[in-house]
């Protein structure tokens, strides 16, 4: 077992890789747990907080902001439409797309998760001055800004979705 722990040596508590995605799958636990009571899953909540941000958009692209397959969203969707909450129509200029949108009906459970987003946010950043709480957005946006410019990944509008927190 020796050689193992040596082979696969590496500085994980230096790594703000290791630090920021472990962070950000607590964000996505937690908002899932505070979300499930209310009826509604986390990848609904993507769903609808895109569509918060871009109004309609095609499944494709919806699929590719959320990092998910078009295959599984397909499912996800589905069960929204059946809520009422999106409702899914032709592309006027590519009949092959399909775009989504938000119904009136989605507003009164995006404001309840909304709310869930909120306390999720407040429980991660309890004790945190204003300043505090500037340089983090600061320095992760920054970071963003860095990975974005070398190209090795192509991060859509708002990373925080990705995670669960509305920007």
């Amino acid at each position: 077992m020796k050689w193992a722990a040596a082979m696969l040596a590496y500085d994980f508590e230096e790594s703000v890789g290791y630090w920021v995605v472990m962070t950000a799958r607590m964000f996505q636990r937690a908002l899932h747990t505070e979300l499930a009571p209310c009826g509604i899953t986390f990848r609904q909540f993507q769903v609808l907080a895109w569509l918060a941000l871009e109004e309609h958009l095609s499944q494709a692209d919806l699929a590719e902001r959320m990092e998910i397959e078009p295959a599984t969203l397909v499912s996800v969707l589905a069960r929204m439409e059946r809520h009422g909450w999106i409702r899914r129509d032709t592309c006027p200029t590519d009949r092959r797309k399909r775009l989504v949108s938000a119904t009136p009906a989605a507003c009164e459970i995006w404001n309840r998760a909304a709310d869930c987003a909120r306390r999720v946010r407040a429980q991660a950043t309890r004790g945190f001055s204003p300043e505090q709480l500037a340089m983090a957005k600061e320095l992760l946006a920054a970071m963003r800004a860095n990975l974005e410019a070398d190209d090795h990944c192509q991060a859509s509008p708002s990373a925080a979705l990705s995670v669960g927190e509305p920007a």
